[in-house]
This record gives structure tokens, C-alpha cells and sequence, in this order.
């Protein structure tokens, strides 16, 4: 296996820029003690970013919903687009959109997703030949665009907390645990460095609690990374609060053993309690900034979070922005217009906010995505990015204002090079496969508009 040495100005390293006297190595997939002569990178070089929570297939209905309707629009009337949405696409147009957008996120720094996939089966849920075939489709995707991929496949059974069946729009969704658990035994043996398995429960309101309890007490489920939407919506705490009488996030942390490997996808109505709970849970807080302002789910409770020891990272959901830039300067911004006051994630005096969030987000989007990801050391994968030191959004910054700029400064993309592996897969702003997938997304939704 040869290694290759890199060097820098500075490496982001245990949460503070480093002098880099040392050089980077890298061998094979992965980061390991740097001999010999380096080759030089650039002048500022971060981690990568992981991204926690991703629909890939929503990608492609971005602005599509910003029409009003008859009466006040909300999350729900928006949730009945997208499965009018979704009850078009097959496994090839998945694939081509996915890569679309995975290849758009390693552009913006994003070096490994979590991706929230529940569009299993054909339309009105017959299953196709191959009961993966979308799965393999993501994953397929993932390797074209060269990210890592954390696969959650979501259990989904039910319309809502009091158990009503699925709607004809949801049945492509559908699972019970027997299927699901077979769908994950078919995808356990395709993991490598690039692909780990999880599992999801989509919600509350989408999986009885003997099906929760079946599935985390099946051998398979045993270590992997457990993903949940939570307390997203009021009406979605109304209704735990009317069926189970207790608050979402109260009743999983009272029904499961919620630990580190647990992550809570919004998680955005909590009271202080849960709150406090939530963070010495040890479970990651999953915050999607841009989607929940677009849905107008509300805000979360950093300070609170972060001040009680919670751990939180970041997702583009939806995906109408695919930036961690955007992410974490509107989960500040978001603070700031609730609070009325300045600098919100940086909770000690003189810390910076842009290295509070982006250190916050990296260390919990790697616990998110069950991947040693997230850090330039060795043993970790070998994913990092290059700034653009000859950008003038960067000009005259000294290391130590050089996150704040990157995430504060403006609009103008500050990520010039991308690793992801071991592999450079952006170049000078360009990636290798950005015109072929954007043709190829490009037909997609052309025939899905037409449809």
C-alpha cells in the first residue's frame, strides 16, 4: 500500500488549527504518520464534514412546494407533495438524482451522508424483483460520487400514534419487521470503508412499540447507528401526548435504552427536562437548520443543549440548500432571532462560534454516521477539505478568525478541494463526475415534470 505525505499552513486538529510542521499522511482509505517528503495542499485544511440526515430522492422537488394553497400551509400539506412526488421515481431515477446531489454535497465539504431511505418498494408498495433495489440504487450512487454512505433503511407501519393503516401514497414505504430484517441481512455483507449500515425508525407515530422493541432486539440491529424523526411538528407531540400520554422525546427516553449511538433527527419541541435528558442521553441531536425553516418546524434549543453536554450535527434533509456552510450559519442565525443576542453557540468568552459549530458538528455527525470520520489523525478515513487561501473572503485572516470568515463571510464557495478516502474527488472546485451527473439528473426530472 503506498502513503502519500501532505502538507499545510495549518491542519484543523482536536478542535483548534495546528501549525502543520507535521505533515498529513495518507494510506490507502486512511490517515497514518507521515515520512518522507509531503506534497503541498494548500493553506488551510479541515476534516470533512459529515451530513446526518438526507432524503436524496427530495433532492430533485426542491422549490416545488413554495405555492400557497387554499388555506395555511404546513408541514403536513407540504408532506402530501412530496408523496405525489416520490410516487413517480424508480431505482434509475434514483440512482441518477442521488448522484446529483452527492456529488453536489463532496463540492460543499460534505465528505460522508446518512441517508434516511424509506422509498423502498414500486408504486402502491409492490415490491420490486430485487426487494433492495433502491437501496442498492443509493448506494450504487455513493460510489459514483465518491462520498461515504451510511444506508438507514426506515421501518414504517403505521399512519400514525394510533395505529391506523398506511394511506395509498405511504405504501411504498411499508415494512413489517420480518421484511425489514431481511432487507438489512441482505445489505450487512456489502459493508466496507465506504458503506456502513444502520436503521431507522421513521417516527413515533410510524412504528408501534412492539415493532421498536422486536426489531432493536433482533441480533442484526445489535451496535448499529439508530436514527429517529422526533418532536419535528406540535401537532406530532399533540398527538404522542393524546395515545401515549407523555411527550415524544420523554416516552423514547422512558421505552429505550437511548444511547451514543442513538441519533434524534429535530428533536425540535422539548421542555428543559427533556432537554437536560436528551443531552446526557448521550444521543446525537440531529439539526437540519435550512429544512426546518423551510417546513416551519421551529427552533431548538441550542444554548440549553449545549450547555447541559449535549452532542449535535448537522443534515440537509430536504435538501432546498446543500451547504454545511448554510447549515451552521442558520442554526447560529436561528438563535440569534429567538434570543436576541450575538453568538449564541459560542457558550465561554472569546470562543468563536464558527469553531464552536463546525467542531460541535463534526464530532456528531461522525457518532451519527458510525464512522471514524470527522478528525485528521491517524486511523481515521482520510477525508479532508482545502479553503481557498486566494479567495478574498479569506484575505488577511490569521488562523484563528479563518472559521468564522468561512461560515460568516458571504456566499462565495471557500471549498476548493475535496478528499474523500484517500481519493481526491474535487479538484480546483470541479468534480470529476459533476457534468455527466447533472445530465443525467437532468433527463430525470424533465420526464418527471412531463409526467
Amino acid at each position: 500500500m503506498s502513503t502519500t505525505a501532505f502538507s499545510a499552513d495549518f491542519f484543523w486538529q482536536e478542535g483548534a488549527w495546528r501549525i502543520g510542521d507535521a505533515p498529513l499522511a495518507v494510506a490507502g482509505r486512511r490517515f497514518d504518520v507521515a515520512t518522507g517528503a509531503a506534497e503541498r495542499a494548500g493553506r488551510f485544511v479541515l476534516p470533512g464534514m459529515p451530513n446526518l440526515h438526507s432524503h436524496a430522492f427530495q433532492r430533485a422537488m426542491a422549490g416545488l412546494a413554495e405555492r400557497r394553497g387554499p388555506g395555511e400551509d404546513s408541514f403536513w400539506t407540504w408532506r402530501e407533495t412530496m408523496y405525489a412526488f416520490a410516487e413517480a421515481i424508480d431505482p434509475d431515477d434514483l440512482k441518477a438524482i442521488a448522484t446529483q446531489l452527492y456529488v453536489e454535497m463532496v463540492k460543499a465539504g460534505y465528505t460522508q451522508v446518512c441517508e434516511f431511505h424509506y422509498l423502498h418498494h414500486g408504486p402502491r408498495g409492490v415490491p420490486y424483483a430485487d426487494p433492495a433495489a433502491m437501496s442498492l440504487a443509493l448506494i450504487e450512487a455513493a460510489k459514483e460520487a465518491g462520498i461515504g454512505l451510511t444506508l438507514l433503511p426506515v421501518l414504517y407501519m403505521t399512519g400514525g400514534f394510533d395505529g391506523r393503516p398506511l394511506t395509498e401514497r405511504q405504501q411504498r414505504f411499508r415494512h413489517d419487521v420480518g421484511g425489514f430484517v431481511s432487507l438489512l441481512e441482505r445489505l450487512a455483507p456489502m459493508q466496507d470503508d465506504m458503506f456502513t449500515l444502520g436503521i431507522a425508525l421513521h417516527s413515533l407515530r410510524a412504528v408501534p412499540e412492539d415493532a421498536m422493541r422486536a426489531l432493536l432486539a433482533t441480533g442484526i440491529a445489535r451496535g448499529l447507528p439508530v436514527h429517529i424523526h422526533i418532536a419535528e411538528q406540535i401537532g406530532e407531540v399533540q398527538d404522542c401526548l393524546a395515545v401515549r400520554g407523555a411527550r415524544p422525546v420523554e416516552w423514547l427516553l422512558d421505552h429505550a435504552d437511548v444511547d451514543p449511538r442513538w441519533t434524534l433527527v429535530h428533536a425540535t419541541h422539548l421542555t428543559a427536562h427533556e432537554t437536560d435528558r436528551l443531552a446526557k442521553s448521550g444521543a446525537v441531536a440531529g439539526l437540519c437548520p435550512t429544512t426546518e425553516a423551510n417546513l416551519g418546524d421551529g427552533l431548538f434549543p441550542l444554548a440549553a443543549f449545549i450547555d447541559a453536554g449535549g452532542t449535535f450535527g448537522i443534515g440537509s434533509d430536504s435538501h432546498i440548500s446543500v451547504s454545511p456552510v448554510e447549515e451552521l450559519r442558520w442554526l447560529e442565525y436561528g438563535q440569534r432571532l429567538l434570543t436576541r443576542h450575538r453568538n449564541v453557540a459560542a457558550r465561554r468568552p472569546e470562543e468563536s462560534v464558527g469553531t464552536a459549530l463546525w467542531q460541535r458538528a463534526l464530532h456528531g455527525g461522525a457518532r451519527a454516521a458510525g464512522v471514524d470520520v470527522g478528525r485528521l489523525s491517524p486511523g481515521a478515513r482520510a477525508d479532508l477539505l482545502v479553503l481557498d487561501d486566494r479567495s478574498p473572503l479569506l484575505a488577511a485572516r490569521e488562523e484563528a478568525d479563518v472559521l468564522d470568515s468561512f461560515l460568516f463571510a458571504g456566499n462565495t464557495p471557500l471549498v476548493r478541494d475535496v478528499m474523500v478516502g484517500g481519493q481526491w474527488r474535487v479538484r480546483d472546485f470541479a468534480h470529476a463526475a459533476e457534468t455527466s451527473a447533472a445530465q443525467a439528473y437532468r433527463v430525470v426530472v424533465e420526464r418527471l415534470a412531463a409526467a
